[in-house]
């Protein structure tokens, strides 16, 4: 069985990518080089010209021009070292494409980077994947297969190849944290915009690009311009790999020619669109039933129809489902997952998903949930409060009538049924400030010190909302600087607040002696998920 994180695959037209997955559950080395053959190396010139000719562009989800990548390493490296890293995090939870393609045909894709690492004179391929996942394992053993086959007299080893497994959260294929993590950092993004070109894997001028791009790069050079563009569009031609799932009865990783219309690839995996599909995963839009019907699977048809392809994202929602209740618990899963070192994305986010989570229940309003998102908008240290606020953005848009209903009756009447794909996650520790009340005089310094998570009554005493992990460091400064020493931090179990022990340990004054990390809490309201509130108003 191919485990569940890596969906049936299914195809429209030729089989390019998923070539003789048919007939074989993963593709060794033998077999893949039957289907494609070895790979001849290219100069640079041939692969930039190569890409040029067909407008090759990354498949990731910004679709930026391949060539231009190539040619701005190269230069970078000028007569130095360089390194070609795979992008095969995939932190999107509705996404699988990489995963398919790492887990069942991992040589189409190495392929594809060491014929790049070889143009560029690359000291390294590094391919960047979830830890402890298959494709990890996956990957490692095509590595392995590749050093035997160089043993005994072949060719496959001609760059070395590191496979390197890394923490997964939604944030971690963000390039800037995808160089960080292999570089044995946090996987955050740097806040800074760095360019990778310029300075990645080891400080190094490092190709990076998705796992699907170099699968692709590996068909062009296979096939030639030419012959690769026979399918798809004029101006995007070849295969995509799509990835649909959510109220699909027939969920799977779909390789089909660009210009192919939506409603088909919904047909093909048994999906109604109901109330509106997603397009390009939760950092994308919603697309109405009507507009679907004339979708074409496309960068440029998507544009036309108000979303973005992105990295072949397709949910359609059906109707068994409250659609404001599912984009709530994305917008609570997407707050959840900041890297915490921004005002908008820490505190921000989840004053949308509160918003958005109070809409859904009849008791919020339309404006409080734009207004949470003007906070954010265009002020985070990356790219994930914009690309958030632009799915609870577009969910305002494509279920306006939902909206009204909910606000006039409290609810549409159906329950939320978590169509949408989320990861399963153990339940994380959660800490609130408690106060010694015979000790605390309303000095009110620490709601100076931690505004968002502390209120002050008519006379200056503090009630308190939980407290993210990432705000750790703050709060135990609220602690040490209480000038009547009542606060303390604890760690809470469900509802049940306990002193914090391990990892987190008091001492003298309430001081923290060793800090782990959590998330804001999300409690289920009324069949929704929403950030709770300990010992302040909800």
């Amino acid at each position: 069985m191919i485990p569940a994180r890596v969906p049936r695959v299914l195809r429209m037209g030729p089989a390019r990518l998923t070539a003789g997955l048919d007939h074989c559950r993963r593709l060794d080395l033998p077999a893949h080089r039957t289907l494609h053959g070895l790979v001849e190396p290219r100069e640079l010139t041939e692969l930039i010209s190569y890409a040029n000719e067909v407008d090759m562009r990354g498949r990731g989800g910004a679709a930026f021009p391949f060539a231009r990548k190539l040619r701005a390493v190269a230069d970078a490296a000028g007569t130095g070292e360089s390194v070609v890293l795979v992008n095969g995090a995939e932190g999107e939870p509705a996404s699988s494409k990489d995963a398919m393609l790492l887990t069942r045909n991992p040589h189409l894709v190495l392929d594809g980077a060491v014929l790049a690492a070889e143009a560029l004179g690359a000291r390294e391929v590094v391919v960047a994947t979830a830890g402890g996942e298959v494709a990890e394992a996956s990957v490692a053993a095509a590595v392995a297969e590749r050093r035997a086959a160089n043993v005994s007299g072949g060719a496959e080893s001609r760059v070395p190849i590191r496979v390197v497994g890394i923490k997964e959260r939604f944030i971690s294929g963000e390039g800037g944290a995808l160089v960080r993590a292999v570089n044995g950092e946090e996987g955050i993004p740097p806040g800074r915009k760095k360019r990778a070109a310029h300075s990645g894997v080891d400080g190094l001028p490092t190709l990076l690009s998705n796992t699907e791009t170099y699968a692709q790069l590996a068909l062009l050079a296979e096939y030639g311009p030419d012959k690769y563009a026979e399918v798809g569009t004029a101006k995007e031609p070849g295969t995509i790999l799509l990835t649909v799932s959510g109220g699909a009865a027939n969920g799977a990783v779909i390789e089909t020619p660009t210009g192919t219309l939506l409603a088909d690839v919904l047909a093909l995996c048994e999906a109604d669109a109901g109330d509106g599909v997603l397009v390009g995963g939760y950092h994308g839009a919603w697309l109405s039933a009507e507009a679907v019907e004339t979708a074409v699977i496309s960068r440029e048809g998507m544009k036309a129809a108000g979303a973005t392809l992105g990295a072949g994202i397709i949910v359609p929602l059906g109707e068994s489902t409250c659609p404001l209740g599912e984009a709530a618990r994305v917008a609570s899963y997407l707050a959840s997952e900041s890297a915490g070192q921004c005002g908008p994305c820490r505190l921000g986010l989840p004053d949308v998903a509160r918003a958005l989570c109070a809409l859904a229940e009849g008791t919020g309003s339309v404006d409080a949930v734009r207004r949470a998102v003007r906070v954010v908008e265009r002020r985070g240290a990356c790219f994930h409060p914009d690309g958030t606020a632009k799915f609870v953005l577009s969910a305002l848009d494509a279920f306006e009538d939902e909206i009204a209903i909910h606000l006039e009756h409290g609810s549409c009447g159906r329950p939320v049924r978590g169509v949408l794909p989320m990861p399963e996650r153990e339940p994380e520790p959660e800490y609130r400030l408690e106060v010694d009340w015979s000790r605390c005089a309303g000095h009110g310094l620490c709601a100076h010190l931690l505004p968002e998570f502390v209120d002050l009554d008519d006379y200056g005493f503090p009630s308190f909302r939980t407290i993210p992990g990432f705000m750790l460091k703050e709060a135990r400064r609220a602690v040490d600087m209480c000038p009547a020493l009542a606060l303390r931090l604890a760690q809470t179990t469900g509802d049940s607040p306990k002193p914090a022990g391990s990892p987190l340990r008091l001492v003298k004054g309430g001081v923290l002696k060793k800090a782990g990390d959590g998330v804001p809490r999300l409690a289920r309201v009324g069949g929704l998920p929403r950030f709770s509130r300990v010992g302040g108003p909800a």
